[in-house]
């Protein structure tokens, strides 16, 4: 059996991005939506998710390329002056791994997180990482234990089988793609072993801000068999917040393909079901 969550990340970026978000749950097939708690339109997102009580939303954890939730203060090792987690992943998982003065400090930040969902009343629906940093094991084990004390049940594996991206249409494997899909087998063992739900494929990675039209018509043709979690990064428009961290992302052509008949045309050719993190 296919079944297929249809997602977006980053809500509360910015209210262009929650504007398509809104949009893309109305007259689109998206169904599901990550939160960045301290986002700066954290407060606009939530506003819209208590108006749309059939979106399920999640918690997108930041502990890479954006705000922090406590104040610097609180965790200088973590953030700059702004409050600002660096971009530098490879300098992050390091210190992460190695330093216990950090890991202490990025404990009670991921802590933070789960608490300040919490506080918008807010089903927990999942949860995930920007920039797949639930990936690096410290991450994910702090994660998964903050999230298991707020009710988490599910979250997101980001392993893409590259097979329906041959077949959907133009890509190019890479040994890095290939190191990627066998790292996360450490995330899935964590999950399992916490009882969380996880899903078995993720797709938006290779084409991650350019899930175009034909695209995702292409792959919702070509998905197998299991959980499927296919994701997007809509927006009406881009600011300067937006234009600065992704600034290649063609996040209008996502809205598009979020809405257009043709991803819903090919998930019904391949009889794909709908679905979401916690449908019993």
């Amino acid at each position: 059996m296919k079944r297929v969550i249809v997602s977006a990340d980053d809500f509360g970026l910015s209210e262009e991005v929650n504007e398509a978000i809104e949009i893309a749950h109305r007259d689109g097939l998206l169904s599901t939506a990550s939160l960045m708690v301290a986002g700066p339109a954290a407060v606009d997102a939530v506003a819209r998710a208590r108006r749309l009580p059939g979106l399920h939303v999640g918690l997108h954890l930041v502990v890479i390329e954006g705000p922090a939730t406590l104040p610097p203060a609180d965790i200088p090792l973590l953030v700059d002056r702004d409050g600002q987690f660096p971009s530098s992943q490879l300098e992050l998982g390091v210190n992460y791994f190695f330093r216990p003065s950090i890991r202490r400090q990025l404990a009670a930040e991921i802590e933070a997180q789960f608490t300040a969902f919490a506080r918008t009343g807010l089903t927990l629906d999942h949860a995930n990482a920007h920039k797949h940093m639930h990936l690096h094991p410290t991450v994910g084990k702090l994660m998964i234990e903050s999230g298991l004390r707020h009710g988490l049940r599910a979250i997101r594996v980001p392993l893409e089988p590259p097979e329906p991206l041959f077949a959907a249409g133009t890509y190019s494997d890479s040994p890095g793609a290939a190191a990627l899909r066998r790292w996360t087998a450490v995330l899935r063992h964590q999950a399992r072993r916490a009882g969380l739900l996880t899903n078995d494929w993720c797709f938006g990675i290779a084409w991650s801000g350019h899930m175009t039209t034909d695209r995702v018509a292409a792959l919702a043709a070509h998905l197998p068999d299991g959980l499927s979690e296919i994701y997007f990064h809509p927006a009406t428009a881009k600011n300067a917040l937006v234009d600065r961290v992704m600034p290649d992302y063609e996040h209008a052509a996502e809205l598009a393909a979020l809405c257009s008949p043709g991803f819903r045309a090919g998930l019904s050719h391949c009889r794909a079901v709908p679905t979401t993190w916690t449908q019993d």
